[in-house]
């Protein structure tokens, strides 16, 4: 088992974080298209465009054509979805990370090196959803590199986040991931976290049967008031 430490973000750190990052997302494309075709949304489509092709062309093979060529539509659509949740975090709090993390109130950006490069990454900040301000912070980009897993470093990288949110008084912490990351879901849940919504993110997401996870952390033990 390599050893590894966890540091905060340096300027150093910008493309290999990045590049963790795009690269933990896209990672889970394949597993978002099989979620796509196993939906019952997704299997009577198909087969409603198998048996109207086949009864419109006289042909089963024109048929199958068709729902190939759906399927072949299905992955690139998938494929969109992810990338362009990735360029949008690229060109928002990614693109300029100490702004976003370093020197914002309440934020910080966490790496975990092992070798001389980052392995690892994980972010704190306030919450978008307004109820939530005040309350509770939000872990987010949380990235192990595959090379590196099953080595508790997103144990650890956790770890940061919860005793960052409890040394300043909140009473929660709160995070969002994919339907796809059985492995983040399985993390969080062993950390304490616990499942307190489910929503789509987009109607492209709703197209596609694609979730969103929210979860939601408790910090016992609070030693100061949440800022106002």
């Amino acid at each position: 088992m390599a050893s590894y430490r966890i540091r905060q973000y340096r300027d150093q750190d910008y493309d290999a974080v990045r590049t963790l990052f795009a690269r933990g997302i896209l990672e889970h494309t394949l597993a978002g298209y099989r979620h796509v075709l196993r939906s019952a949304r997704a299997k009577l489509a198909l087969l409603v465009l198998f048996v109207a092709v086949r009864a419109a062309a006289g042909y089963w093979v024109l048929g199958l054509g068709a729902v190939t060529l759906a399927l072949v539509a299905a992955w690139f659509l998938v494929r969109s979805f992810s990338t362009s949740y990735v360029q949008q975090a690229l060109s928002a709090d990614l693109c300029d990370i100490p702004a976003s993390y370093l020197r914002a109130p309440d934020s910080c950006f966490w790496v975990a090196e092992a070798g001389g490069a980052v392995v690892g990454m994980v972010a704190v900040a306030p919450p978008l959803d307004p109820a939530e301000r005040g309350v509770a912070l939000e872990l987010k980009r949380m990235s192990v590199s595959k090379d590196y897993r099953g080595q508790g470093i997103s144990k650890a990288l956790c770890g940061e986040v919860l005793r960052f949110a409890r040394a300043r008084g909140y009473g929660a912490v709160v995070l969002s991931t994919s339907m796809v990351q059985v492995a983040a879901q399985r993390l969080y849940e062993g950390q304490g976290f616990r499942k307190v919504g489910v929503f789509s993110p987009s109607l492209l997401g709703s197209l596609l049967c694609f979730q969103i996870f929210h979860y939601r952390c408790d910090l016992p033990g609070r030693t100061a008031a949440p800022p106002h």
